[in-house]
Order: structure tokens, then C-alpha cells, then sequence
């Protein structure tokens, strides 16, 4: 049997166990958006808005008009906006402590700690109405988003630690697929007739704990990352085993083999601080490659898509634009499953490539859609088309790639801390989308998503200049890609390492 291209049921049971943390990612993500409304009307109970004006509510009042006055009540708006943001915030602070916890006491057992965050965030936001609803919801959120600011970077860790090379693409993957399976789910359970309303809206919320509790039942069962077992631990008999147990019955020899040699550079490259990481220039490349990789993944529109895909929607006819909201994340999962399929045959590289120029092409036919869906009718559904093809094209390449090529891009001394980065990067740029796009949408109107090309242009240009291809390469391989063409540029580097070495020692 060829050595590292096994299937087996432990590599499969380890890497569904790892994306309950990325679906539970993807939930949390979604789920606040269905109910924006009932949530906005309980903060307004709970805040007074509405007992001040008991006395003057006639009887007829309905239950959308008292929504609709409590969601334009500006301190309604604010704590609505900060239950929002404060995810975000919450994944930027965590980011930084990625690679802490998963070297602290290993991958497994770091995933294994931090679900204590989430079950109880989940706890916080699902028994929210037995206190101040806003203040619990705000404080679930914030804990939530710190919780899942380490599992985006913990998943794909593990992940490309433990599989084999011809599958890790795929595998990698299926972290991403998790995420948007986990929007989709939210998407759907939270429509009003299900659990989006009411009555059960505290439940919705904390079902995003949900994850956690089995994920916790099933890691016990997974082996140990066997890279981080030899190469961090020096355990060599227990990477063996890890080996086995993933790869089943083979011979590890060539694997361990690959192992020492990268224990060794790792012996000459010390672990590597953040703060060391930003300022060598001997992982510049890599580290350049690697953020704008999860820059052009956030600046790309996506999230964009779905702020105004339902507006886009509306004015196309739709009669239920939530509906045709759902269709998107729909699309969102098959197409991310077809990059699971594709990922190790096309290629990282092609396929963030083709998956960029598209969504490029895509912005131009919104821009051109919305600016004339006044004047001409079927310019609306040049737009509804554009969407999906947008989003088909971002699952094809730019979503996925960037969250397991970074762990293909860094040997193990410097991987954590890259990881770290790069996850800081994706969640700081995601906030800032977040927060600044209905100003920008404000400013530029029916081209705003001209501003996108541009930007979709260009990260395409980088991809096509810069970024290496890492199908079917070894870490250490990928490593030497970058370091023939840094010797070219600083053949001084090893005086760099060494001083790395001596930095990190004292």
C-alpha cells in the first residue's frame, strides 16, 4: 500500500470531529441576522422604549409595528449593532492565541478547552430572557466570537497536520464547507415559522453551543496531530501510533522520515513569535502570500453579497426575497463541495485564480445591473445572476484555499504564529467590511461593486505573480520553493536564522 494516500475510518471520524467546530463557526455567523427583528423588539422591552409609551399604545398595535418603532429606537440600534460586531471583535482578540493553545497541551486538547467557551456562550444567549436580554445576548456573542476566533485557526491546523498529502487539499476543504453549511442551517431554522420568532429565538441563539457538546463526546477518540507529537513533543513511538491509527496499516518509515527532517529545520529555526514572524525577512514571502490570500478573501465583496442580496432581490420582484437569500447559501454549499472534488486535481493556485477572475467579471455585471435595472426590467435578473455566479466562483477558490494554504506555507516553527496572523487579518478585515460597508454603499450607490472589481482585479494579478502552487508538495518542499528564490534576493539568510535562534533562546 502506498505510504500517506490512505482513507481510513479514524482520519474520517478526526476530521468530521474537527469541523463541528467550523459548522459551529458558520452557525454563528448566520444566526443573528433571520431574527434581527423580534431580538430588536425584546431590546426595546427590556431597555423601556416601550413601557414609557404604554399609556399612549392603542389596542390595535401590532407586533411588527411595536418591532419596527423599537428597531428605530437609537439605543436599540446600538446595542442591536454591538451584538452584531462584537463577534468580530471577540475572533480578532482570540486569533493572537491560536498558536498558545494548540501547542499548550496539542491540537485535540486545545479544541477539546475551548469548548467550554462556547457551551457557555450558548448558555448566555439561550437562557438570555431570564435576565436583561441585551446584555446577554451582547455578552454570548463576545464569547462566542472569542471561541471561534481560535477553532478558525485550531480546525485548520489539525486538519492539514493529519492528512495524508494527496488528500489534504480536500481535506482542508471541508472546513470551509463546514462554515457555510453551518450559515445554510442557520439560514433555514431561523425562518419565523421555525424557530425565528417569538417564542423560540432565545433557543436559536443558543443552539450555537450545540456543536461543542458533541464535539467534546467525539475528540476523545481522535489521535493526536503525529507532526506535533515528533516534531514539538520529540515522541517519535507516539507519532508512530498517531500514524497508524490515521493511515491504518502501512509503513510510517517515510513519513517519520520527512518528520525528522523538518525536526531538524525546526531544531535551526526555533519556534517564531508573532513579533519575530512580522519583522524577518526570511518568512516575508511566505507571510505576504499568506495575508493577502485572507485579505483577498474578505475584500473580494462576499459578505457584501449578503448584506445586499436581499435588497437586490426585492427589487428584482422576488416575493420573498428570504427565500432567494437561502437559495444563496445553497449555492454557497454545492459549490464549495465542488472545490472539495477539484481542490487536489485543478490545484490551489488555478483554482483561486479562476475563482477570482470570476467573481471579477461577476462585479462588473452587477455594477452594470444595478445601475440600469431602473431603465430596462431584465437588467434585475442580469444582477440575480451575477449573485449567484459570484458566489459560485468565491466557493470555487477564494473561500476555501486560504484557510488551509497557510498551514502548507510555513514549516512547524513558524506555522503557529503565521496561523495566528493570518486569522487576526481574515477576522480584523471582515470587521472592517462590516462596519464600514453601508457608508461605502451609501457613498457610491449602483457602484459599489465597481470598487470590488478593482480590488478583485488586483489581488487576481498577485495570485497569478506571486502565489506557488502547493498541490501534491510536501511541507518541506513548499519551504524550498520559497527559500531558492529568497537566496536569490538575501543570501544572508542563515545569519538571520541563527539570530532568530539566539533571540528566542534567551
Amino acid at each position: 500500500m502506498e505510504s500517506g494516500k490512505q482513507l481510513t475510518g479514524t482520519l474520517a471520524i478526526a476530521v468530521f470531529t474537527a469541523v463541528l467546530g467550523s459548522l459551529q463557526y458558520g452557525y454563528s455567523l448566520g444566526v443573528i441576522n433571520a431574527p434581527q427583528k423580534v431580538i430588536e423588539k425584546h431590546y426595546g422591552r427590556s431597555l423601556g422604549v416601550w413601557s414609557e409609551r404604554a399609556a399612549v399604545l392603542s389596542e390595535n398595535s401590532t407586533e411588527e409595528d411595536e418591532s419596527s418603532e423599537a428597531g428605530h429606537h437609537p439605543t436599540v440600534i446600538m446595542y442591536w449593532s454591538l451584538s452584531v460586531s462584537i463577534f468580530s471583535i471577540g475572533g480578532m482578540l482570540s486569533s493572537f492565541l491560536v498558536g498558545f493553545v494548540g501547542d499548550l497541551r496539542g491540537r485535540v486538547k486545545g479544541m477539546l478547552m475551548v469548548n467550554v467557551l462556547a457551551v457557555a456562550a450558548g448558555l448566555l444567549m439561550g437562557l438570555c430572557r431570564m435576565w436583561k436580554p441585551h446584555f446577554m445576548v451582547i455578552a454570548g456573542r463576545a464569547v462566542m466570537g472569542f471561541y471561534c476566533g481560535l477553532t478558525s485557526g485550531l480546525v485548520p491546523m489539525y486538519v492539514g497536520e493529519i492528512s495524508p498529502k494527496a488528500y489534504r487539499g480536500a481535506l482542508g476543504t471541508l472546513h470551509q464547507l463546514a462554515i457555510v453549511t453551518g450559515i445554510l442551517i442557520s439560514q433555514v431554522i431561523g425562518l419565523d415559522f421555525i424557530l425565528g420568532n417569538d417564542d423560540m429565538w432565545p433557543l436559536l441563539l443558543g443552539l450555537s453551543g450545540a456543536p461543542a457538546i458533541l464535539q467534546s463526546f467525539l475528540l476523545p477518540l481522535c489521535p493526536e496531530s503525529p507532526r506535533y507529537l515528533y516534531i514539538l513533543l520529540g515522541k517519535e513511538q507516539e507519532a508512530r501510533k498517531s500514524l497508524l491509527r490515521l493511515k491504518g496499516a502501512y509503513d510510517p518509515t517515510p513519513d517519520l522520515e520527512e518528520m525528522k527532517r523538518e525536526k531538524d529545520e525546526a531544531d535551526r529555526e526555533p519556534r517564531v513569535s508573532i513579533l519575530s514572524l512580522i519583522r524577518s525577512s526570511v518568512y516575508r514571502q511566505q507571510l505576504v502570500v499568506a495575508l493577502m490570500m485572507h485579505l483577498s478573501q474578505q475584500f473580494s465583496g462576499i459578505n457584501a453579497i449578503f448584506y445586499y442580496s436581499t435588497d437586490i432581490f426585492a427589487r428584482a420582484g422576488v416575493a420573498q426575497p428570504v427565500y432567494a437569500t437561502i437559495g444563496v447559501g445553497v449555492i454557497n454549499t454545492i459549490f464549495t463541495l465542488v472545490s472539495v472534488a477539484l481542490v487536489d486535481k485543478a490545484g490551489r493556485r488555478t483554482l483561486t485564480l479562476v475563482g477570482l477572475g470570476g467573481m471579477c467579471l461577476c462585479a462588473v455585471a452587477m455594477t452594470v445591473g444595478l445601475k440600469f435595472q431602473s431603465e430596462f426590467l431584465w437588467m434585475s435578473y442580469v444582477s440575480m445572476s451575477a449573485i449567484f455566479l459570484f458566489v459560485s466562483f468565491f466557493e470555487i477558490g477564494p473561500g476555501p484555499i486560504p484557510w488551509f494554504i497557510v498551514a502548507e506555507l510555513f514549516s512547524q516553527g513558524p506555522r503557529p504564529a503565521a496561523i495566528a496572523l493570518a486569522g487576526c487579518c481574515n477576522w480584523t478585515s471582515n470587521f472592517i467590511i462590516g462596519m464600514t460597508f453601508p457608508y461605502i454603499q451609501d457613498y457610491l450607490g449602483c457602484y459599489v461593486f465597481a470598487l470590488f472589481a478593482v480590488l478583485l482585479l488586483c489581488f487576481t494579478v498577485f495570485t497569478y505573480l506571486r502565489v506557488p502552487e502547493t498541490k501534491g508538495k510536501s511541507f518541506e518542499e513548499i519551504a524550498a520553493v520559497f527559500q531558492k528564490g529568497r537566496k536569490k534576493l538575501n543570501p544572508d539568510d542563515s545569519t538571520e536564522l541563527q539570530q532568530l535562534k539566539t533571540s528566542t533562546d534567551a
